[in-house]
């Protein structure tokens, strides 16, 4: 199959519904042969979960069943893709192309894995769905990119959600995991101020696949503490061995960046009448095949210094690399394979006409007589087209003449401005300005070049029948090079990506996050990942959340660090999820299932929503999908509508997540809703530190407990604003007497609830001892403290 090229998208995702609102999708990578199977209960009319997938996969081809299943109030897939994603490319295929059926013999004869190790055995009848979108997705590949999917060659996953963190396309452009928020036509600086870039800023060697799992890794972390934490582990090991570091970072450098590319080749078989009923060039599907092999020669001499760097590890994921992957005995059976047919010293190249030269004698001298005759050719016209070059610059008198040469045109000279006087001699055509140079071409060097492409293409054309044979051998051990492609992908991320990116910062600056099943989140010292590498004056700060303590208030004026902090507490826990340390002092986490977010105020004109109708939809998200186990942030809410509906509406939405015990983090300027803390024992209220100096706010950017009540901050600002002051001094007046009410009823209630909030207290810190570290002595020592503590009141 032709490579794409770049970070272009190359999966193509099969959707359909059913009237009871299930989804089944399946995502088909064109690029690194793999298939991923999801089906899920499509929870919000607006398909959130849905476009969340849609925008993790960022498909090029949409394929959907005709719209005649959408359940009763929702749009349809069909109508999703045609409404949200007009530049995707539409296929619409028939209802029976969906056969479950058809799928699943599908997956079973094409999985690499076994049936039952997918548990393709045990969910046919839950997964019937994703099982008919395979169908669909596989038939239209076959048919339209003229191939047949090799036998047990895909990388098939089931429901892979389950087992990683959900966050929904809403939250990943709140949190700039992929893209900054505010990044501006043509600006690349702002691009980068997101946490995908932040990682990506590192001398990553990887290619398509490379990047696209640190991706992967970013929407969908880690759910399970085993498999993180044998991350952490590696992470460990190469911070602590600089010589294991380097060496492995030096090593991944010899793999080329295509390796995703190779694996493709060897999983797609082209179909015999393919070439002459689509018209395929011939040439470039050979000159593809060639480089993939050379690649694959490349990657596999590579394997020797692999197997060096990783003998001595002893984290579990590096042995496990180094076990099933260095110790393989099939790569150097594939290796030995391409060296009876392959030239030793042929090496891949990225230099245009060496990679074309190499190319044309990748297969050893004597094998095929055709094949000589046509490398003769191709030197012929080579060694011609180089005299040329050489005849023009006497002739011409321009000895800085350069016969420069690319796959598009071929070979073209390129002369220096300065080297021409006057006009250029009219043998010269195809005349072109090119910054200081002039591009240009004659006819005899046109039909040079004809010939030479010509002799190539014959080249590639011969060389594939030589190979014929051992693509066949290499195909027969297609899996042992999807576990190559995906050892090398997951250790490029794991060196280049997270332990460069620590090491490049100063020492102890990152740590290593702990986890527990259901302890508390708790981050010392945490900063914002990416805005602390901008500013370098960043102030930490501290959270803390439990089943005691599940909600935090945190009020402050505008401006004085809410929204960077409920950003920054999401990234750490991210990052913590995906097996990378974390920007903080010390941190210990609960697992998160998944995050919700709730932040900006913006219209919505593409869906006809209101500033406010746009916060309930994203509101009524989150209250129907959030678990016990889920991290909610919410900025403000209910401030586009009358202060009394919105107020009731804040207020009833924290109720309802203090009921299901999701760790919740609420900033808000509604003073009111502090009252909160004095009906609810495990509602914490936390405050951003500012000074009054000269009718100015001082902001310190420090986090601090308690309702800290910074008086009239909004009346400040507006008079900074140039609002009257027989305006502001009337505002002033007004809400000092609704303050004084409010008050007197906190205290009120402060009081009713007194009890009840200590008992809160006591079992906030009978749960942090029971997470704790502690020797049996200090234990016992610190409940002492804590009897003496409640019985005289001073919790």
């Amino acid at each position: 199959m032709e490579d794409d090229g770049g970070e272009r998208s190359s999966f193509v995702i099969g959707l359909i519904e059913n009237r009871a609102k299930e989804v089944g999708v399946a995502a088909f990578d064109l690029r690194s042969a793999s298939l991923h199977l999801s089906q899920y209960i499509e929870t919000s009319s607006s398909y959130q979960n849905t476009k969340t997938l849609l925008q993790f996969y960022d498909p090029m081809v949409i394929i959907v069943s005709p719209n005649k299943l959408a359940p009763d109030g929702m749009v349809g897939v069909s109508e999703l893709a045609d409404r949200f994603y007009a530049t995707v490319k539409k296929v619409v295929m028939a209802r029976g192309c969906f056969d479950d059926t058809t799928g699943a013999v599908l997956i079973k004869n094409l999985a690499a894995k076994e049936p039952s190790a997918l548990g393709l055995d045990t969910y046919y009848k839950q997964y019937y769905l994703c099982l008919a979108a395979a169908a669909a997705t596989i038939k239209w590949i076959e048919a339209e990119k003229g191939v047949i999917v090799t036998n047990h060659s895909l990388s098939v996953t089931f429901n892979g959600s389950f087992a990683h963190m959900n966050i929904d396309a809403t939250s990943v452009q709140n949190l700039e995991i992929v893209d900054s928020l505010h990044s501006t036509l043509g600006s690349t600086s702002n691009k980068k101020r997101s946490l995908l870039h932040m990682l990506k800023t590192t001398k990553t060697v990887g290619g398509y696949v490379w990047s696209r799992l640190l991706r992967a890794n970013l929407l969908q972390p880690l759910k399970d503490i085993e498999t993180i934490n044998a991350r952490l582990d590696c992470l460990d090991e190469l911070m602590s061995n600089e010589q294991l570091f380097f060496g492995l970072s030096q090593v991944l450098r010899k793999f080329p960046k295509e390796s995703d590319r190779v694996l493709c080749h060897f999983c797609f078989k082209p179909k015999k009448i393919t070439n002459k009923v689509m018209g395929v060039d011939n040439a470039r599907k050979s000159q593809l095949l060639v480089s993939s092999i050379i690649l694959l020669k490349t990657a596999l001499d590579a394997l020797p210094l692999l197997s060096t760097a990783l003998k001595d590890a002893k984290s579990s994921l590096l042995a496990n690399v180094y076990k099933s992957v260095c110790e393989n005995e099939k790569y150097a059976s594939i290796r030995k394979r391409i060296g009876e047919v392959i030239d030793e010293d042929v090496l891949h190249a990225r230099v245009p006409f060496v990679a074309r030269t190499q190319q044309c004698f990748a297969v050893k001298a004597g094998i095929d007589g055709l094949l000589d005759i046509a490398r003769r050719s191709f030197c012929d016209t080579s060694e011609a087209i180089h005299n040329l070059a050489n005849k023009y610059r006497e002739d011409f008198k321009f000895p800085n003449l350069k016969l420069t040469f690319n796959n598009r045109q071929g070979f073209y000279f390129s002369i220096p401005h300065k080297s021409i006087q006057g006009r250029l001699p009219s043998q010269f055509i195809q005349v072109l300005k090119h910054g200081n140079n002039i591009h240009c071409s004659t006819l005899e060097l046109a039909s040079l070049n004809v010939r030479n492409k010509s002799a190539a293409a014959e080249c590639y054309i011969r060389t594939e029948v030589c190979l014929e044979e051992l693509v066949d051998a290499i195909r027969e051990d297609v899996s042992a090079l999807t576990l190559l492609a995906e050892a090398l992908c997951l250790l490029d991320m794991i060196v280049n990506s997270f332990a460069h990116t620590i090491s490049n910062k100063p020492a102890d600056h990152y740590t290593r996050p702990e986890f527990t099943d259901d302890g508390p989140m708790a981050i010392e010292a945490g900063r914002h990942p990416i805005l602390e590498s901008i500013h370098n004056d960043f102030v930490p700060n501290n959270v803390f959340l439990s089943e005691a303590s599940n909600m935090v208030l945190i009020v402050g004026p505008n401006m004085s660090g809410k929204s960077t902090y409920l950003q920054q507490v999401c990234l750490i826990v991210i990052l913590a999820q995906i097996g990378c340390y974390v920007p903080a002092r010390f941190s210990t986490l609960r697992v998160v299932d998944r995050i919700f977010t709730r932040m900006g105020t913006v219209d919505n004109l593409e869906s006809n929503s209101s500033t406010f109708m746009t916060e309930m939809k994203e509101t009524a998200f989150i209250m129907q999908n959030v678990s016990q186990r889920s991290l909610v942030v919410m900025d403000e809410l209910g401030r586009a509508t009358s202060s009394s509906d919105g107020f009731a509406i804040a207020w009833s939405c924290c109720e309802y997540l203090l009921s299901l015990k999701a760790y919740t983090i609420f900033a808000t300027h509604m003073e009111n809703l502090s009252e909160l803390v004095t009906v609810y024992p495990n509602v914490k209220i936390l405050h951003f530190d500012v000074d009054i100096k000269n009718n100015r706010l001082d902001f310190k950017f420090q986090l601090k407990e308690g309702p800290r009540h910074v008086p009239h901050y909004g009346l400040l600002l507006a008079e900074v604003a140039g609002l009257p002051s027989s305006v502001t001094e009337t505002a002033r007046n007004i809400t000092s007497r609704i303050t004084e009410k409010e008050v007197k009823r906190m205290e009120v209630n402060c009081l009713r609830y007194h009890p009840i909030q200590m008992a809160y207290h006591v079992a906030q810190r009978l749960i942090c001892l029971k997470y704790s570290s502690q020797d049996e002595d200090s234990i016992r020592e610190a409940l002492h403290n804590l009897k003496e503590s409640y019985i005289h009141g001073r919790l």
